[in-house]
């Protein structure tokens, strides 16, 4: 069994020594490129083919499609710009929003400030005027006392120099003139005075 098995497997030995005798044939017939198994024309009208599905390509895909490539790029450039742009300017009106709320705390500050002062003003001049308004009153009220008393007193020794011309009289039992009688009531004023 063992020469069966190996002539059978000898064959494909031969049939390759067979391809590479035929290979060197046509090596030795075609020159290089028959060597490396290239056929010459079949080549030429692949290279051909190549060039112009390359150009096809280039020219109905590829070109277009950089054009919107590079389009597409320089909008999503502008959009970026933009948005720095937008960005920078919302930074900015945010700063100055802040600075005009910093002002406007600062300006409510020195008004608050100056209307605690006015009030504080106010209010002293109001307990230096209700002070003075008092002082007015005590003093009037020391003037009406004065007057009053004053008049009590005048009352009281015009009634008491009556009723001492009334004592006299009746003790003299005889009325004196006007002259005399204001001369006797001037010294018990001046008496009582005393």
């Amino acid at each position: 069994m063992n020469f069966i098995e190996t002539v059978y497997a000898s064959e494909p030995i031969k049939k390759a020594v067979e391809g590479a005798g035929h290979a060197t044939e046509a090596a030795a017939d075609g020159g290089v490129l028959a060597s490396l198994g290239i056929n010459g024309t079949l080549f030429i009208f692949q290279l051909i083919n190549f060039i112009a599905v390359a150009l096809i390509l280039w020219f109905l895909i590829l070109k277009p499609l950089t054009k919107k490539m590079a389009e597409r790029q320089k909008m999503i450039d502008a959009s970026i710009e933009n948005s720095r742009k937008v960005e920078t300017n919302l930074m900015m009106s945010e700063r100055k929003f802040q600075e005009r709320v910093d002002d406007a705390k600062v300006e409510a500050n020195k008004i608050t400030e100056k209307a605690q002062q006015e009030a504080v003003k106010l209010g002293d001049d109001m307990k230096v005027k209700a002070k003075e308004d008092i002082e007015l009153l005590v003093e009037q009220a020391r003037k009406n006392i004065k007057a009053e008393r004053d008049e009590s007193i005048n009352e009281v020794r015009e009634q008491a120099a009556n009723l001492v011309v009334m004592a006299t009289e009746k003790i003299l039992s005889s009325k004196l003139d006007s002259t005399k009688d204001k001369k006797i009531i001037e010294e018990a004023v001046e008496s009582m005075k005393i």
